[in-house]
Parts: structure tokens; C-alpha cells; sequence
């Protein structure tokens, strides 16, 4: 008879979904690798992001930062930390995303999964899925997620966050208001009762 309680199942349980969702080819380059990632710091030059997103379609950023600033969040769909991030990016995005800012999430999730996510947290802003390997995430040293980088005109990373941080999203908003060309507006309310800080 088949188990019918998680607590019932042989351990460890792995489920099909966890299974998609697992990039082998980049667990292996990550156990290959001789030096340590570490996600890239705030004034290096932002490698190039060349991906698809969930119709198909190839972004670039290149093209994205002629128009201005542009933010993009790393992100996985079991992430709790991602799942409290993500609602407070889409807020930056209704405030101020414009053809002067750009904000993309990329997702490190099977499609399936990046689709479910958006549609439980309301999130409208572009999402791009990272190809196999891993290849972006591993280019920008992603140890976890939510891992965030406002990369300026210029193609150099302005902010770095790795995990939630309340100041790290308020100048991130605070840029994407400049960019705009409007005020900038408090991002958090009183009733969102957020921590300073939240590990990914």
C-alpha cells in the first residue's frame, strides 16, 4: 500500500517536482569549481545576461540598459525568502518601471513551477529562466536566493544583496525613482511590519 502521510514515505522523500527542479550539470560545475562563489560585489562589471523568458522570447541587457538602470532578482519558487521578497519587487515595479527602469526576475525553476509562483505572489515584471547549468547564476556567483543587482547604464553593479534587506530595497527604489524622474515614494507601510535583514 502506498504511503499515504509525508511522515509514512521512505526519507529522503523527493518528489518529481524536486527532481525538474534540480540542475545537475550546474551542481556539478559548482562541485568542480576551485575557487568558492560568492555573489559579485557592488562596482564590478555585470557579466551579460542573454535569456528567454517564459513565451520565449530573448532579453538582453545590453539592449535593457540603453534605456536605464536595471534591476534583476535571482530567485527560486520553494525560496521562502524569495516568496517575501518578491511582492516588495512588484511594488517597485507598479511605483516606478517604465522604459527608463528595468526589473527582471530570473527564475532557476522549472517553467512550470516560475509559472506557479507568479501567478500565487500577483507578479507582473518580466521573468526570465536561467538555461541549464545554470550559466547567469554561476556568472554572477549565486549562492542563494533571493540575490539581488541594480546594474547602472554603464554595465557596472551599483547594489549587491544577497537575501532580503530593507535598506538594499529602498535604494534600489530610491534609484528606480530617479530613473523615472519621479518622487520617491516610501516603500514599505507600516503595516507590512518587515525585518531589517531576512537570510536567503
Amino acid at each position: 500500500m502506498a504511503p499515504t502521510a509525508l511522515a509514512d514515505r521512505p526519507w529522503p522523500y523527493i518528489s518529481f517536482r524536486d527532481l525538474r527542479n534540480i540542475n545537475f550539470l550546474g551542481l556539478l560545475r559548482r562541485f568542480l569549481r576551485r575557487k568558492p562563489l560568492g555573489a559579485l560585489p557592488a562596482g564590478v562589471a555585470a557579466p551579460q545576461i542573454t535569456l528567454k523568458n517564459l513565451d520565449g522570447r530573448v532579453m538582453s541587457l545590453g539592449n535593457a540598459l540603453k534605456k536605464g538602470p536595471v534591476l534583476v532578482a535571482f530567485f527560486k519558487y520553494n525560496c521562502l525568502t524569495s516568496q517575501f521578497t518578491f511582492p516588495f519587487l512588484e511594488r517597485i515595479y507598479k511605483m516606478y518601471g517604465d522604459s527608463n527602469f528595468t526589473l527582471w526576475g530570473i527564475s532557476q525553476n522549472h517553467p512550470a513551477d516560475t509559472r506557479e509562483f507568479i501567478a500565487k505572489f500577483g507578479i507582473t515584471f518580466p521573468i526570465l529562466l536561467d538555461g541549464e547549468g545554470f550559466p547567469v547564476s554561476n556568472a554572477y556567483g549565486l549562492t542563494n536566493s533571493p540575490t539581488l543587482f541594480l546594474i547602472s547604464p554603464d554595465s557596472k553593479i551599483r547594489i549587491s544583496c544577497v537575501g532580503f534587506s530593507k535598506a538594499d530595497l529602498e535604494a534600489m527604489a530610491a534609484e528606480a525613482a530617479q530613473a523615472s524622474a519621479r518622487p520617491v515614494a516610501p516603500l514599505f507601510r507600516l503595516e507590512d511590519n518587515v525585518p531589517l535583514i531576512k537570510p536567503g
